[in-house]
């Protein structure tokens, strides 16, 4: 297991692009709607792993609901797993709170699953699928 990303919130992809890729000495990767979860995302490579930016395209959305209340920055912690669906019962059965009961579609096409940040010291944690 390893980190995948560090999802970050942000009102503008952007101007968040503008800040982060000079520093990190990355471009990012083309914006992509991720349209079941409202947001359009980016991703910076940062070695071997990744910061992705979140913008929402509504404010009624998970990440929209999360800026308006705590405003931009750290969102989620995503953990890279050889099988989604096994780390979230794994999460199940010991006792942890889900958000997804079950894998489904992400960002890049790659499986997600999220465990209620309840479960993890107040951290919204992503399971995310090797790649292909």
């Amino acid at each position: 297991m390893q980190v995948d990303h560090l999802g970050i919130a942000v009102r503008s992809l952007d101007d968040a692009l503008a800040k982060f890729a000079p520093v990190v000495r990355e471009k990012g990767s083309p914006p992509e709607n991720v349209d079941a979860q409202g947001v359009r995302v980016s991703f910076l490579e940062v070695g071997e792993s990744h910061l992705e930016f979140l913008e929402p395209l509504r404010p009624d959305t998970p990440v929209g609901r999360f800026l308006e209340k705590r405003g931009e920055g750290m969102h989620h912690l995503a953990l890279r797993v050889p099988d989604v669906g096994e780390a979230l019962r794994q999460v199940r059965s010991a006792g942890g709170r889900l958000i997804d009961e079950v894998p489904r579609i992400g960002a890049r096409g790659r499986t997600v699953g999220f465990a209620h940040p309840t479960s993890f010291q107040g951290v919204l944690v992503e399971f995310v699928g090797v790649p292909p």
